[in-house]
């Protein structure tokens, strides 16, 4: 049964910008240090920070109370098998939440091409 569902579109530019201004302290406070060294892998390391991103916000939306569940971003951490596919490791508030709501499956699907990435998370229970 799909629990929820949520999207989610992210200007990489504006990720960038973040990035920035704020270095270490933005990825920190929003960002497993897993998270922060597949990102950093790649050239263009603000297209994957901000892929990332937009499947946190999706999740959200998906859950449906948002920031309202006191969800923490670090909470939602987003990795990729050895084959690329983003999974979703949940900690703290939202592994509660998920536990609450019954979920058994996270599907994620992320995309991103010129300025956007944009993210879609379905949860099944």
């Amino acid at each position: 049964m799909i629990l929820g569902v949520g999207i989610d579109l992210v200007n990489i530019n504006r990720i960038e910008r973040l990035l920035k201004i704020w270095g270490d302290r933005f990825k920190k406070r929003v960002f497993s240090q897993g998270e922060i060294d597949n990102c950093e892998r790649y050239e263009r390391s603000s297209e994957r920070f901000a892929a990332n991103f937009a499947v946190k916000e999706a999740f959200f939306k998906a859950v449906g109370g948002g920031f309202k569940t006191n969800i923490r971003l670090l909470d939602i951490e987003v990795l990729r098998d050895k084959y690329g596919k983003p999974y979703v490791n949940l900690y703290g508030k939202a592994k509660y939440v998920s536990e609450i709501m019954k979920m058994n499956v996270i599907h994620v699907s992320i995309s991103h091409d010129g300025d956007y990435a944009t993210a879609v998370v379905v949860l099944e229970g």
